[in-house]
């Protein structure tokens, strides 16, 4: 059987209650998704991803299962096996899906193709729907011809360019699905042909611990114990350390800020993820980039660093980029912006989507637009306040956790006809 994440039924408790969130959400979005969750009662639902920990699919499984199961669907969370050769094997896969260069050999293949038919084979066949996230697991379907229920493939990432060989490998599996899901339309694959394509981006829990209100001082506090000092300004990038996001670009702009602003600061806080091998040497090469600057900080999980003081660094710094030359959605932008901060930002994928309007000017395409650009933020704190306040409001609105619940119910409504 395929591992099951096991989510304490308590997790979560201010999230799974609806009225929590009358006060920022609209009222028309939660009886809708009362009115769902009354049709959907008592449905089998079985999300498959590649890990438990570190990345967005994780946490954003973690935040929702327990809202489904309180709103009176049965929801499992569930892990395809892998090693470390299936690990490197999907995260060339993954990256070439995003464009890059890709070598896919016939051992490769075998690798790949050979979890995923163990995952069949392990997997329960009784569930009402599966959701199966990212390219990791997406050949399941092929393996469960016996299992009935909609089957869903959930992309996380920009797939509107696809590097073709890795393209024509996948297809034929994900046009086994009855539906996919993407976060934006144009990152479906021109050629993909499926009966039910659906548009759902990502969103934040205001409630977890990521993003819940902390008191300034805890802030303060924290950072200042990871070696920053209160008295100057700080940069801050969350993300996992991968080539998309884009580190060494952040590293150069930051160099140029401090050419003007020397007391800048910058900090890297990042998850190493389980299914992630390259993580490991972009988080090495980063440290040896930074190695002579004490005006650089690079925290992970590893060294006591979870959403609580990821929470922390967010409200304590004073600009925060993400920087990212591909991005599927990017949850950190709309956990920064929720939290009133200001954004400079990569001009990709679906980070443009979470941005104010009239604030595109903070979208850059180059380290020496982010240089600038939070340069001039430092500079106007009422720019940076505005940009954060505007920020805040678009979040709100488009991007708080009720309203995933509402398109997701309404998916599976749709494809189990409740």
């Amino acid at each position: 059987m395929l591992p099951k994440v096991t989510i304490s039924r308590h997790s979560c408790s201010e999230s799974t209650n609806l009225e929590n969130f009358q006060a920022l959400v609209d009222e028309q979005i939660l009886t809708e998704i009362r009115e769902l969750a009354r049709k959907l009662a008592g449905l089998r639902v079985c999300h498959v991803n590649a890990t438990a920990a570190g990345g967005g699919v994780a946490e954003l499984l973690f935040r929702l299962v327990p809202i489904y199961r309180a709103l009176g669907l049965s929801v499992d969370w569930r892990i395809i096996h892998g090693d470390a050769e299936f690990y490197r094997v999907t995260k060339s896969l993954h990256n070439a899906l995003q464009g890059s260069a890709f070598a896919f050999s016939p051992e490769d293949q075998r690798e790949y193709l050979s979890h995923n038919e163990l995952g069949g084979v392990e997997l329960e066949t009784d569930y009402d729907a599966y959701v199966v996230h990212d390219p990791q697991p997406a050949a399941l379907r092929a393996y469960m011809p016996q299992a009935r229920g909609a089957w869903i493939w959930r992309c996380h990432i920009d797939s509107s360019g696809p590097n073709p060989q890795a393209w024509k490998f996948l297809k034929p599996y994900i046009e086994r699905y009855e539906a996919a899901v993407f976060t934006l339309e144009s990152f479906k694959p021109a050629d993909l042909r499926m009966r039910r394509v659906a548009f759902i981006p990502p969103a934040i829990d205001p409630y977890g611990t990521k993003n819940m209100e902390l008191p300034p001082d805890l802030c303060r506090r924290v950072v200042a114990d990871a070696g920053i000092d209160l008295t100057r300004p700080m940069m801050l990038q969350v993300s996992r350390f991968d080539p998309w996001k884009d580190p060494f670009g952040v590293l150069e702009a930051y160099r140029l800020v401090k050419r003007t602003k020397p007391g800048v600061q910058l900090a890297f806080v990042g998850a190493m993820a389980g299914d992630d091998p390259q993580g490991w040497d972009m988080l090495h090469a980063l440290q040896e980039a930074a190695r002579d600057d004490d005006d650089v900080q690079i925290l992970t999980n590893l060294t006591g660093v979870g959403s609580m003081e990821v929470n922390a660094f967010q409200r304590a710094a004073d600009v925060i980029v993400q920087k990212s030359i591909r991005e599927g959605f990017g949850l950190v932008v709309s956990e920064a912006l929720w939290k009133g901060k200001p954004v400079v930002a990569g001009k990709a994928g679906g980070i443009p989507l979470q941005f104010p309007l009239g604030q595109e000017r903070f979208l850059v395409a180059s380290v020496e637009e982010c240089a600038a650009q939070v340069a001039f933020l430092l500079d106007n704190p009422d720019a940076a306040a505005e940009l954060g306040r505007a920020g805040r409001e678009r979040v709100r609105r488009e991007f708080l956790l009720p309203r995933l619940v509402r398109d997701e119910l309404r998916l599976l409504a749709e494809l189990t006809r409740a």
